[in-house]
């Protein structure tokens, strides 16, 4: 497919509340309904960038997901975002003769196709500054998902300010998306990363952020946004709205330009090394 029209839903997202949260989308994927291939909706949809963990953490076969798979089939679009995952993990004890289960929690993006493909990526780089660290285990490995042509690479938030997570190593991927709960405060640096990251990588990019205020009462503003491999912005949300924009991309205009401009065969080689992680 050459052409593939991407829809980015800014919303704003009720405080823990699961269901309410879908019952919002399904009405808004109601709109959508033929007028996209992909739905990008914000980081932690479900239950806003909460760090109730063991109240809100559910399995891969859990309501949100099934859900989500099956809307992804109904409404014939792909739908990604993130939520807050759980897994149950066996730990030894300290004499080595019992083991127990010891649940991981996990801020899991997820990218679910219409024709029941679903894939995972677990965030790696987790906000310090807003206790993630203490109550998420960090991910470790990139998914560059396969779409009807087009290969895409999803991330989560913090991930953005991370430029060597999300490079383009030989084209390996058209399309990035981040998905966010990204506050007011550093709404600057989310307007000006996502530009950089579109012309570091030739690659189009997509950011999908929330608006309102969550349970801590910080404020989103959303700066919901599509870039093209030059950097030119190609839609957006207007700030402080709930709202979605949708426009088509062309795989072959962004492989004619690669081809006139190859910076990509240029660029510095290097591994990345981190805990029990290496790319």
């Amino acid at each position: 497919m050459n052409r593939l029209r991407v829809s980015i839903l800014q919303t704003d997202i009720a405080w823990e509340n699961k269901q309410d949260n879908l019952r919002r989308l399904r009405e808004k994927l109601e709109t959508l309904r033929g007028a996209a291939e992909i739905v990008v909706l914000p980081e932690t949809f479900s239950t806003g960038f909460s760090m109730n963990t063991d109240k809100l953490a559910e399995p891969v076969t859990g309501d949100t997901i099934t859900t989500l798979r099956q809307w992804a089939s109904e409404y014939r679009i792909a739908i990604a975002g993130s939520y807050i995952s759980r897994e149950e993990n066996s730990v030894s004890s300290e004499d080595n003769s019992l083991s127990r289960e010891h649940p991981a929690y996990y801020n899991r993006a997820f990218f679910l196709t219409p024709e029941g493909e679903a894939y995972f990526y677990d965030k790696r780089h987790l906000f310090r500054m807003g206790n993630e660290t203490e109550h998420f285990t960090a991910g470790n490995r990139r998914t560059v998902i396969p779409y009807r042509g087009w290969n895409i690479l999803l991330l989560v938030c913090y991930d953005l300010r991370f430029p060597v997570w999300s490079r383009n190593v030989n084209n390996g991927y058209d399309l990035l998306i981040y998905v966010a709960n990204w506050p007011v405060p550093r709404r600057k640096v989310w307007d000006i990363l996502l530009q950089a990251r579109a012309l570091e990588n030739i690659s189009y990019v997509c950011g999908v952020n929330r608006v309102g205020k969550d349970g801590n009462r910080f404020p989103y503003d959303g700066g919901s946004a599509i870039y093209s491999y030059k950097g030119e912005l190609m839609a957006q949300v207007p700030d402080n709205e709930e709202g979605t924009a949708t426009v088509p991309l062309e795989l072959s205009a962004l492989q004619a330009f690669r081809n006139k401009f190859p910076a990509w065969k240029d660029a510095d080689s290097f591994t990345i090394v981190s805990g029990n992680s290496s790319r």
